[in-house]
């Protein structure tokens, strides 16, 4: 199974994720570190980023979550997948820059069953002031509002299973071990 870790930017994506992965034993992959340079700097300018700036980049997260598929590995990935299209991309790779584009007319189903988003959510001034104590990251807090504005919340039928961030790390990490001893409990659907 792979669980990806969304929400906006200071939500808490890379905590989660880093307490699953040593509880779990499962690899942690934080989407941060596949972004190229020219993302980086955009952010640290203070530059929201484009939807062709990060095409590339979810293009790199779908090949690992590819790879972790096809070992039949369980892992994670944080990566903020704040719009639909960049699930599916994450999910089906250039097939759905193809579909959203029309030169593809193959309907992409909205989930793969093996597959589920954790989406951690949050209101924007909890966010904010989280972003503004924060140190060392490229990220400034002044992006947080482009974030919101272009989140599209996922929708039931994306395998989302929603976390409030007012919860805590400790009590979100004790929802998704529930999940997932859900899942691996009930047969997967074809």
């Amino acid at each position: 199974m792979i669980y990806i870790i969304m929400g906006v930017s200071g939500c808490g994506k890379s905590t989660l994720g880093a307490l699953l992965s040593e509880k779990l034993g499962w690899p942690l992959h934080e989407g941060d570190n596949f972004h190229p340079q020219e993302n980086v700097e955009k952010m640290a300018r203070g530059e929201p980023l484009t939807d062709k700036d990060r095409f590339p980049w979810l293009l790199k997260l779908h090949e690992v979550i590819q790879r972790e598929r096809c070992s039949g590995s369980d892992a994670f990935v944080a990566c903020s997948a704040l719009k639909r299209l960049y699930r599916q991309i994450l999910l089906y790779g250039s097939k759905a820059l193809a579909f959203s584009s029309g030169q593809d007319q193959e309907i992409l189903p909205p989930s793969l069953p093996d597959v589920f988003f954790l989406f951690l959510h949050g209101e924007y001034d909890l966010i904010y002031q989280r972003m503004t104590y924060r140190r060392g990251h490229y990220m400034k807090a002044e992006l947080l509002r482009s974030q919101f504005e272009i989140l599209e919340p996922p929708l039931d039928e994306e395998n989302v299973l929603p976390l409030d961030i007012r919860m805590g790390i400790t009590d979100m990490a004790k929802e998704v071990e529930k999940h997932i001893i859900r899942i691996k409990a009930s047969p997967v659907k074809p």
